[in-house]
């Protein structure tokens, strides 16, 4: 690290947001013995404030902070579906998330697993429901940590060789730390700290990025000129042929994202029903700094910034070493490395819970103790992110990309067993898994077949795999839920 003020100020803001989450411990409720839905739910006592802060924190995680602007640099409009995504997936979660809430409340369910084997009373769709979801979480743990890697590497404040390597680990250490000992409040506490950090970088780097550069007319003409002249098919408009593939990966990823055991942790933490609804009607807030940091990625092109082939996603750090003083800078790198702590630290809670609870207990130890409960998803909270960190230096990032893909259209199979049974009874227990396994079949192999493409051609139309391997899925339920159901309805 060549730059020492910039490092002190990246130390100083990690520092600070760690200290913080030790503080998380302050909020414990002490007259009660340690149970599960206290250590990853917070003991569902969030209200609206830290509801919005920790959804937001956990959607919008650091690695679309840094992807989101790289594709915008790389592609120009393509880059922004995100962003389209980001504005269905308000609607969405308002109507999903508190009429999840309140079934798991209902049903004392801690894991939306939990909630599946109740509503089904079907071990076997409650089992592929968790087994799903932790597969489709554990690459996005460590794409957090490569985001950051990434970011870091380009500001200059990540040494090389296993000094940088030490350095990640040990601020994934402090969380791990912090996280084992008091679960959810860790990254409820930390999504305050990154929510101001986030929107002030954006807000902030995109005024003095726009004012060097003489105003949005003259970056948005250097721009276009640029992609114009690099040749790679990128430009600020869209190509009518991409609207399909653009509109289908906008509603997948929207269906999809609820999905996560890390959103629905973060949901079924919250107080009330109402607490939901309040903090999703200011989602989109986070959208609109999702919408700046898109255009930095297209503020970076104007200036000129030159990216390494292949990692168009440092084109922003390298414009904020370039725009920004050296102490800002570091806080701008200390502000995005924040922005992973509180997805990783969710992620990891919610794959434990999932395996404590739908695993561990169901099928191992089914008289396990509320006490033994927390324990056992404490140290596998701990391992899921020893297991991000095996990812991120065993494995090329390309492969943590490509199950990062993968994981998008498994979890988008659940859909159909999450949601769907919110609003009606008619789909089969037996239909609904015979349709996510048509589903997680037909995904997988249309992905890896195209070598992990996230579109496939339809005849003459592009189309995005997870949303084409979900109408699999359900034409398979609804074309086998009769027979299932008349089945059932002879049998003595």
């Amino acid at each position: 690290m060549d730059e020492p003020l910039a490092t002190l100020a990246f130390i100083a803001v990690l520092g600070v947001t760690s200290m913080l989450g030790f503080t998380a411990r302050w909020f414990h409720r002490r007259d009660v013995l340690p149970h599960l839905e206290g250590w990853a739910l917070g003991d569902r006592r969030f209200g609206t404030g830290v509801t919005w802060f920790l959804l937001g924190g956990s959607i919008f995680t650091a690695y679309t902070f840094a992807a989101v602007p790289g594709l915008a640099y790389g592609t120009g409009a393509l880059g922004f579906f995100p962003l389209t995504y980001t504005v269905i997936l308000c609607p969405v979660l308002f109507v999903l998330l508190p009429r999840l809430w309140a079934a798991a409340r209902r049903t004392g369910a801690v894991t939306v697993a939990d909630y599946v084997r109740v509503r089904y009373d079907s071990p076997a769709l409650m089992l592929v429901v968790a087994l799903t979801g932790v597969l489709a979480t554990m690459p996005y743990i460590a794409l957090q940590l490569l985001g950051v890697r990434a970011v870091l590497a380009a500001g200059g404040l990540y040494p090389e060789g296993l000094a940088g390597d030490l350095a990640l680990t040990a601020v994934f250490a402090v969380l791990a730390g912090a996280t084992f000992r008091s679960g959810l409040r860790v990254p409820a506490v930390i999504s305050l700290v990154k929510g101001v950090l986030i929107f002030g970088v954006a807000f902030g780097v995109l005024a003095v990025a726009v004012g060097r550069l003489g105003g949005f007319a003259t970056v948005f003409a250097r721009a276009e000129r640029e992609l114009h002249d690099a040749g790679g098919g990128g430009a600020l408009l869209l190509d009518p042929a991409l609207h399909p593939a653009f509109a289908t990966l906008a509603l997948g990823s929207a269906l999809a994202l609820p999905m996560y055991p890390h959103v629905l942790t973060a949901a079924f933490a919250a107080e009330s029903p109402d607490a939901l609804r309040r903090s999703t009607v200011a989602m989109p807030a986070w959208t609109f700094v999702l919408g700046l940091f898109g255009l930095l990625g297209v503020a970076a092109l104007a200036a000129g910034v030159v990216a390494p082939v292949g990692n168009a996603e440092v084109a922003v750090p390298l414009l904020v070493r370039d725009v920004l003083p050296e102490l800002a800078s570091g806080a701008v790198f200390g502000a995005l490395a924040v922005g992973a702590l509180v997805p990783a630290a969710v992620m990891s809670v919610a794959v434990a819970a999932l395996f404590t609870r739908n695993v561990y207990a169901e099928f191992f130890l089914p008289h396990a103790t509320p006490k033994h409960e927390v324990r056992v998803a404490r140290w596998v909270s701990l391992l899921a992110k020893v297991a991000a960190l095996a990812f991120v230096f065993g494995l090329r990032e390309q492969d943590a990309i490509n199950l990062q893909l993968l994981g998008g259209i498994w979890i988008l199979q659940t859909f159909p067993i999450v949601a769907v049974g919110l609003f009606t009874g008619w789909w089969h227990r037996s239909a609904l898994l015979a349709g996510w396994a048509a589903g997680m079949v037909v995904g997988t192999v249309l992905a890896v077949a195209g070598g992990f493409t996230s579109v496939v051609a339809i005849g003459p139309v592009l189309l995005y795999v997870a949303v084409v391997a979900l109408a699999v899925n359900l034409a398979v339920a609804a074309l086998l839920t009769p027979v299932f159901t008349r089945r059932a309805e002879v049998v003595p």
